[in-house]
């Protein structure tokens, strides 16, 4: 038992600093936003943890290999006896270390999510954890069978159907559905949230570098779900401004069309009621019928 635990301890000295040098830094999804960095730091921590449970494991199986194998001469009987049967210390041990593991863990994932606003998580529409900064860029998902599309308030409300957002910038990604429960997830960002209908679920991030941003949708929701994703970018606050400015401008008539901005849109703004809403009574339309019509009386 003693060499065996100290072949385990000498691995695991060795291989857990080695595993958090070397390959930590490189662990998705990287360290584009905060929440991101604290993700990856998250999990460094859980597989440090980890790590040298799986080394005892296999350190147990190897050994009992190479000593107890019936082909090799003068090898031990692999029973313990009477011994064996029960061994106060061990289980002690056994209870104490995994209590004080689990316990542990606890905490700290409790101290992770308030210190980074929520970890990137959806919150629903009344966050508990919320960002420290002074100025929030909201920005609004809308998720539909099977698309995208990103609206700015503070830009007039317009739409886009391509995510871009600033660096060094605490943003609010309000995120809802017009139809079913999609789910919105820039794996790159580390921001992931439901969207339901008439819901609005709230996550937070602050941005650290520039670069892509890949955007999936990750819960089912139909035929074409696998084909629900688009692309994004993290962009100098100049590039942004610039560019939210000039979509501002350009999209002007076409947002006149739009909805009033709001949190949660009914389902009848695209045309997926299914006759439940009454046509040609909502806020959205007064010439066109959405949905399907009332059946003749």
């Amino acid at each position: 038992m003693w060499r065996m635990v100290a072949i385990w301890l000498v691995l695991s000295a060795v291989l857990d600093p080695l595993f958090y040098i070397l390959v930590g830094p490189h662990v998705p999804p990287g360290t584009m936003t905060s929440s991101a960095q604290q993700n990856q730091f998250d999990f460094n921590i859980l597989l440090v943890a980890a790590l040298p449970v799986f080394l005892a494991v296999w350190v147990y199986l190897a050994y009992t290999v190479v000593m107890w194998r019936a082909s090799r001469k003068g090898a031990p009987e692999p029973v313990g006896g009477a011994q064996a049967r029960t061994h106060l210390g061990v289980q002690v041990g056994w209870i104490v270390t995994t209590t004080v593991i689990v316990l542990g863990l606890f905490v700290f994932g409790t101290v992770e999510l308030i210190a980074n606003g929520g970890s990137g998580g959806g919150e629903g529409p009344n966050p508990i954890w919320t960002p420290t900064s002074a100025t929030i860029l909201p920005v609004q998902v809308i998720a539909q069978q099977w698309k995208f599309t990103y609206r700015y308030p503070t830009f007039g409300g317009f739409e886009s159907g391509q995510l871009i957002v600033p660096n060094d910038t605490t943003i609010a990604f309000h995120v809802t559905s017009l139809d079913v429960i999609h789910d919105f997830w820039a794996y790159q960002l580390s921001i992931k949230a439901d969207a339901n209908p008439q819901q609005d679920d709230v996550a937070f991030t602050t941005t650290r570098q520039t670069g892509s941003v890949t955007v999936r949708c990750d819960e089912l929701c139909g035929l074409w779900h696998g084909a629900m994703f688009n692309y994004g970018k993290v962009v100098s606050k100049a590039a942004f401004m610039a560019w939210a400015k000039s979509t501002e401008a350009g999209n002007a008539a076409n947002t006149k069309l739009l909805p009033p901005f709001a949190y949660t849109y009914v389902p009848d703004a695209n045309g997926s009621d299914g006759g439940y809403y009454p046509d040609n009574v909502d806020p959205y339309s007064n010439s066109e019928v959405y949905g399907a019509k009332p059946a003749a009386s």
